[in-house]
This record gives C-alpha cells, structure tokens and sequence, in this order.
C-alpha cells in the first residue's frame, strides 16, 4: 500500500474510532494533535479523566496483534506529557490507550496501555 492509501485508511480508522469511543460516552476534544516528540490521533475525555488515543487501523485482523509497540507507544507518551495541560485541568486524571480497528472486527480498546 502506497503511504496516501495508507494515510486515507489511517484517517478512515480515526474516524471510526471517533465514532465508537463517543458511543461509550468519551466527548472527542481534539484530533490528529501535533506535539514535540509524537502526534496524538484522538484526546478523548470522561468525567475526569482525559484519554490520549493511539489509533491503528490493519487491513487483516490477524495484523493488529503486532500493531503497537513499546516505541509507537513511547513517542505518544511523550507527545501525551507535552500536551497534558492544554487539555486536562488540575486533579484530572490522564492516561494513553490504544484502539485498534480492522473490517469485520469490534474495536479492541486497550485501556491504561502505558504505564511509563
């Protein structure tokens, strides 16, 4: 796949994953955040608590068990810490998790997935 197939895929799997974290009840407060150190796909937010998104769309199910790794996650971390303020108030709590999305399967949202 060339990388403007690969980037429409990304922002179709981004979208999606919109959708599913706002029917779990998340408000979507921003989208494709450029940081120093990474880019975060989706800052969601909870009662107090306000999620930063990585995103991974495969095209085959099977794939999306090696979709993330301990550098990807890094890098958001990172760009979650640079970003932290702007969008978390005093006392609210901050976490990275993961959604992954392939055709034909639910999404599989991995919670807490960073625990640096």
């Amino acid at each position: 796949m060339n990388r403007a197939a690969a980037e429409a895929h990304g922002r179709k799997g981004e979208t999606a994953a919109a959708w599913y974290l706002r029917a779990k009840g998340w408000r979507i407060l921003d989208r494709r955040v450029k940081a120093p150190g990474g880019e975060i796909d989706i800052v969601a937010k909870r009662g107090g608590l306000v999620a930063f998104v990585e995103v991974k769309w495969r095209a085959r199910g099977a794939d999306l068990d090696s979709a993330i790794d301990e550098y990807r996650l890094r890098r958001v971390a990172a760009a979650a810490e640079a970003l932290a303020s702007r969008y978390a108030a005093d006392g609210e709590d901050v976490r990275i998790d993961v959604l992954l999305l392939a055709p034909g399967r639910l999404p599989r949202h991995i919670a807490n997935a960073w625990i640096g």
